[in-house]
C-alpha cells in the first residue's frame, strides 16, 4: 500500500506535486499549531504597509481545517490540477503555470477591489484565503474543456462534467464553508476560459501569451518528430568519346 502510495505520488507531474505537497505540509502544520494561520492570511495592511509579500502565496496554500471539506478539495486539487497538467497543458509546463499565476492574481485583485465596494467590503473581509478559490478555479477551466464527460457525485446522481463546478459548490454550502469562496473561483476560471480558448477564437489574438521569462523557468521534454528520410538520385555525369 505505501509503495502505491509513493508510486502514485512520484508520477504527479512537478506543478501537481509542488501544490500538492506544499498545501498537506502547510494544512497540517496548522493544525498541529507548529504554524499560525494568522502568519499566512491575505491581509492587504500587513502585505503593503509591513512588506509581508509572503502573504500573497501563503494563503493559497492553508485549505482550513483537516475536514471533510478538507478532503474533498485535496481530491478534487490532486486529480484535476494532474489532469490539467498531463493532458491540456502536456508539454506545456510554463503555460500551466502562468494559468495558476494568472488565477491567483485575479483572485487577489478581486478581493482588495471588492474589499473597497460599498456593501460588499464586509463579505469580501471575511475572504482570507483562497485556496479553495484556485481550485475551483482549476475545476471549472478542466470542465469547460471537457463539458461532455459523464461524472457521478458519491454514487447519488450522474450529471456531465460541465456542471461539475456548481456540484462542488453546492456540496460546499451543503457542509457549511462560504459560498462566495468558490463563486470566486467559478469566475476566476470563466475569466482564464474566455481570454485563452474563447477571445483568441474570435479575434486571432491571444492576451494570455506565456512571457518568455517564465517559459525560461521550465524545460518541457522536447518532442521530437521524425522526418522522412529523402534520397538524392545520383547525378551521373555524360562522358563523351570523342
Amino acid at each position: 500500500m505505501a509503495q502505491a502510495v509513493e508510486d502514485w505520488y512520484k508520477q504527479m507531474p512537478i506543478i501537481t506535486r509542488t501544490y500538492l505537497t506544499a498545501a498537506i505540509v502547510t494544512t497540517v502544520g496548522c493544525s498541529l499549531d507548529i504554524i499560525s494561520p494568522l502568519n499566512l492570511c491575505l491581509h492587504p495592511t500587513l502585505v503593503i504597509k509591513n512588506y509581508q509579500f509572503w502573504r500573497l502565496i501563503t494563503n493559497f496554500l492553508f485549505f482550513r481545517k483537516m475536514d471533510l471539506d478538507f478532503l474533498f478539495h485535496m481530491f478534487f486539487l490532486a486529480r484535476y490540477c494532474k489532469l490539467l497538467e498531463e493532458n491540456s497543458f502536456r508539454g506545456r509546463t510554463a503555460d500551466f503555470f502562468y494559468m495558476l499565476l494568472f488565477g491567483a492574481t485575479f483572485l487577489t485583485g478581486t478581493v482588495l477591489v471588492g474589499g473597497m465596494i460599498p456593501y460588499l467590503s464586509e463579505s469580501f473581509a471575511k475572504i482570507i484565503f483562497l485556496s479553495n478559490s484556485l481550485t475551483l478555479m482549476m475545476v471549472y477551466v478542466w470542465s469547460k474543456q471537457n463539458p461532455f464527460i459523464h461524472m457521478s457525485f458519491l454514487g447519488l446522481f450522474t450529471f456531465t462534467a460541465a456542471y461539475l463546478p456548481w456540484v462542488l459548490l453546492g456540496f460546499s454550502v451543503f457542509v457549511g464553508a462560504s459560498a462566495w469562496v468558490d463563486l470566486l473561483g467559478m469566475i476566476a476560471g470563466h475569466a482564464y476560459y474566455f481570454l485563452e480558448d474563447v477571445y483568441p477564437r474570435m479575434t486571432g489574438r491571444r492576451p494570455l501569451k506565456t512571457p518568455s521569462f517564465i517559459k525560461a523557468l521550465f524545460t518541457d521534454d522536447v518532442v521530437v518528430v521524425a522526418q522522412p528520410l529523402r534520397f538524392a538520385v545520383p547525378q551521373v555525369e555524360e562522358v563523351h568519346q570523342d
